[in-house]
C-alpha cells in the first residue's frame, strides 16, 4: 500500500480570518501581493470566509480559496466553456495553473507533482469528455497513493436531459463511481449549493491529514460556479497529522517473531519516508534487504546488505539469496506484494512466513493468502523506530550476501549502430543518476524493465515507476509534474509507443518546464513483440512506423537530438542535463536485445497465456447471419 506522511504540510484549521476576494463578475479580481505571499507560505488552514459581513464571493472563488488553504500549489488540466468561471478563479488565485493538451496527461502530471512536493494537487476538466479523458490518470493516482483533487464541470440542473453541449449528468454518464465514492474516488460529490462548502472543506481537510493516498472529485454545475456565497463560515477545526502506530502488543509480537531467527527486509514504496530508519535496522540486525521496483533507492542499492530488486525487471540474486541463505521470516514494509513486485512466486516465501506492516489493514495476507502472515497496521517510520529500540544487535556476519548481477558490457561492434539498451543505461547511470540530482522516471514496458534492472540508486524518491495501473503515457507526461514541483530536472525514460500516445512537449515549452525525455526508439511496442515471441504466439503485429521524435519535439519548440551511435550517448545526455528548456533525446536502439522481463512472461504463462498446440484440431464455429 502506498503511503504518505503529511508532516508539516498537513492541514491545520485556525480561527484567523482570511482576506476575501470581491464578488465574481466575469473579470476576476486579484488580491494584493501581500495576501498572496502569505497564502503561499501558509502551511495551515484558515477560514476562507470571515464571520463578519463582507462583499459576496462566487462559489468558484470560494473553492479556489479553499484549495489554497488546503495547501494546493499546482492545478493541471484542460479548460472548457462549462468550467470557465472555475478556471478563471483558479487562474487569479495563488495556485499555479498549467493548461495541458490532454486531461490524462494533466492527471499523470498532478500525481507526480504530489510525490515530488508532498502537497495535494488539483486536476481540472470541463464537462463530458474532459472528465472521461482524465479517468485513466486519476485511476493511476489512486493506485499510486497520491493526494489529488479533481475539479470538473457538469451540466446545470435546468439543462439536464435536454441534450446540452457535452451534457454531463445521470442521463449521459453513470453516477456510480464517477460522481460517488468508490473504487476510483475516495470522496466524490456534486456541489449544488454554496451551503455545502463548509462540510466539503471539513471532509477534505480531515482526509488530507490522514496518511496514505486520497483522490477526490468535486463536480460543480456551470450555474453554481457563478452563484454567490453569503453568510457561510468554515468550521473551526484543529486538524493535526493523524499518527498511525502499532499497538504495544503488535510491536512485542513482531519483536518476538523477528528475534527467533534470521530475517530479511522487503522494502516497498510505502516505506519511502523511513529510509534512514530502515538502513539503521538492517545494519543493527544484519538483515538482507530487497526492494520492490517502486522501492528502489529507499535502501541504498550499493550497500553490501542489498540483495536486489524483486519482480518486474528484478534480479536473480534475490532468488539466489532465498535458496542459499534462506531467512526464517521476512519483514515486509510498505509493499502490497503485488504481481509486479513478487509475481506471487513461492520461491520468495520464507519458512516462517511474513511480518507485514502497512497502513492499510486489508493488505497483509492478500498476495500470499496461504502463507502465515502477522499483519501490523502502522506507519512504517514509527514501526521501525520501535524495532530499533527493542531488537537486539546481531553479531557481525562474515558471510557475504548475493549481489545484483551486472554483466559486463561487451566491447562495441565495429559499427556502433544501433544503440544497445544496456549501453544507454550505463550512460544514464553515469551522467544522470550519479552526475545530477534529477528525478528519474521510467515508462511501462521495456523502458521499465531496462531501467529497473540496470540503474542503481542510493537515495529514496529519485526513481519513479507505476506498478499498479502501469498506464502508457504516465512517465511521458508525469515528468512535467515532477520537474515542476521539484523545481529542477526530471528525466523520463520512455518508449516510442508511449511517446506517440500521450506527450506534453508543447505544455513543457509553454510553461518552461525543464523536462527531459529519453526515447527508446525501436519502432515497436517491444515488450509486446518480445513477449509474444517468447510465449510462442504468432501473427500479432506490434510494429510502429519509424518516427523522428527529435523533429517532432523541435517542431513544438523544444530542443532535441537524435542519437544513433553509442559513442554519441554521453555527450547528448550531458547536453540535455545542462539545458534549461525542455529537451528530447531520440535514441535509436537495437530492438532485438532481449529485455530483462522473463519474470513477467513466466507469470503470464502461469496464468494460462500460452501458444496453441501446433496440430490441434480446428473446430468450425458458426456465427449467426446478421
Amino acid at each position: 500500500m502506498s503511503q504518505n506522511y503529511t508532516g508539516s504540510n498537513s492541514p491545520l484549521i485556525t480561527t484567523e480570518p482570511y482576506k476575501e476576494f470581491p464578488a465574481h463578475s466575469g473579470v476576476e479580481s486579484i488580491p494584493d501581493s501581500r495576501t498572496l505571499d502569505e497564502s503561499k507560505n501558509n502551511r495551515g488552514i484558515q477560514p476562507f470566509l470571515a464571520n463578519e459581513t463582507a462583499p459576496t464571493l462566487s462559489v468558484a472563488d470560494a473553492i479556489a480559496q479553499m484549495l489554497e488553504n488546503l495547501g494546493v500549489s499546482y492545478a493541471f488540466g484542460v479548460a472548457g466553456g462549462a468550467m470557465a468561471s472555475l478556471w478563471g478563479a483558479l487562474s487569479n488565485s495563488s495556485i499555479e495553473v498549467l493548461n495541458f493538451r490532454h486531461e490524462a496527461g494533466a492527471a499523470f502530471a498532478a500525481t507526480e507533482a504530489y510525490f515530488a512536493s508532498d502537497r495535494p494537487t488539483v486536476v481540472f476538466t470541463t464537462a463530458g469528455p474532459g472528465i472521461t479523458n482524465a479517468l485513466t490518470g486519476l485511476f493511476a493516482a489512486r493506485g499510486e497513493g497520491a493526494k489529488v483533487i479533481l475539479l470538473s464541470a457538469c451540466t446545470s440542473a435546468p439543462q439536464r436531459g435536454r441534450w446540452a453541449i457535452q451534457e454531463t449528468s445521470t442521463y449521459t454518464l453513470p453516477s456510480g463511481g464517477i460522481f460517488t465514492s468508490g473504487a476510483l474516488f475516495n470522496y466524490a460529490i456534486t456541489i449544488e449549493s454554496a451551503a455545502q462548502l463548509p462540510q466539503i472543506f471539513r471532509k477534505l481537510a480531515l482526509a488530507l491529514a490522514q496518511p496514505g493516498g486520497f483522490v477526490a472529485h468535486l463536480s460543480i454545475p456551470t450555474s453554481v460556479q457563478t452563484s454567490f456565497v453569503e453568510d457561510i463560515a468554515l468550521p473551526q477545526l484543529d486538524v493535526s497529522p493523524f499518527a498511525m502506530t502499532a499497538s504495544k502488543e503488535a510491536i512485542a509480537k513482531s519483536v518476538e517473531l523477528l528475534s527467533s531467527g534470521p530475517f530479511a527486509i522487503w522494502v516497498g514504496f510505502g516505506a519511502r519516508d523511513a529510509a534512514d530508519e530502515i538502513r539503521q535496522l538492517a545494519e543493527k540486525t544484519g538483515a538482507a534487504v530487497m526492494c520492490s521496483p517502486r522501492g528502489k533507492g529507499i535502501f541504498p542499492e550499493d550497500h553490501p546488505q542489498f540483495v536486489g530488486v524483486t519482480g518486474l525487471g528484478g534480479h536473480a540474486s534475490v532468488l539466489t539469496y532465498m535458496e542459499q541463505q534462506p531467512p526464517l521470516r521476512t519483514l515486509v514494509l510498505g509493499s502490497r506484494l503485488s504481481e509486479p513486485t513478487s509475481f506471487w512466486s513461492p520461491a520468495l516465501v520464507p519458512k516462517g512466513g511474513f511480518v507485514h506492516v502497512d497502513i492499510d489493514p486489508e493488505v497483509p495476507g492478500v498476495a500470499y493468502p496461504h502463507v502465515e502472515t502477522f499483519g501490523v497496521r502502522s506507519e512504517i517510520k514509527a514501526f521501525v523506530q520501535e524495532l530499533l529500540q527493542q531488537l537486539p544487535d546481531a553479531p557481525r556476519s562474515t558471510i557475504s550476501l548475493p549481489r545484483p548481477e551486472h554483466k559486463p558490457i561487451e566491447p562495441a561492434p565495429d559499427v556502433d549502430y544501433p544503440v544497445r539498451p544496456e549501453v544507454l543505461m550505463a550512460a544514464i547511470q553515469k551522467i544522470i543518476v550519479e552526475g545530477s540530482d534529477a528525478v528519474v522516471m521510467a515508462e511501462c514496458g521495456n523502458s521499465f524493465t531496462w531501467s529497473t534492472h540496470l540503474l542503481q540508486f542510493a537515495q529514496a524518491n529519485r526513481y519513479r515507476v507505476s506498478t499498479g495501473v502501469g498506464a502508457m503515457g504516465h512517465a511521458v507526461t508525469g515528468v512535467l509534474g515532477a520537474a515542476l514541483a521539484n523545481n529542477g530536472k526530471a528525466v523520463g525514460i520512455v518508449g516510442d509507443g508511449a511517446m506517440l500516445m500521450n506527450n506534453e512537449i508543447s505544455t513543457a515549452v509553454k510553461h518552461k518546464i525543464p523536462a527531459v525525455w529519453i526515447v527508446l526508439n525501436d519502432a515497436r511496442y517491444n515488450m509486446c513483440h518480445q513477449g509474444m515471441k517468447i510465449l510462442g504466439l504468432k501473427g500479432a503485429d506490434a510494429t510502429i512506423p519509424p518516427t523522428n521524435f527529435a523533429m517532432i519535439a523541435r517542431g513544438m519548440g523544444a530542443e532535441a537530438i537524435v542519437v544513433v551511435r553509442e559513442s554519441d550517448i554521453e555527450p547528448a545526455l550531458e547536453q540535455a542535463i545542462a539545458s534549461t528548456v525542455p529537451f528530447l533525446i531520440d535514441v535509436v536502439i537495437d530492438a532485438d536485445r532481449p529485455a530483462p522481463s522473463g519474470g513477467r512472461n513466466k507469470s503470464l504463462a502461469a496464468q494460462g497465456v500460452k501458444s496453441s498446440p501446433a496440430k490441434s484440431p480446428v473446430k468450425q464455429v458458426s456465427f449467426p447471419m446478421v
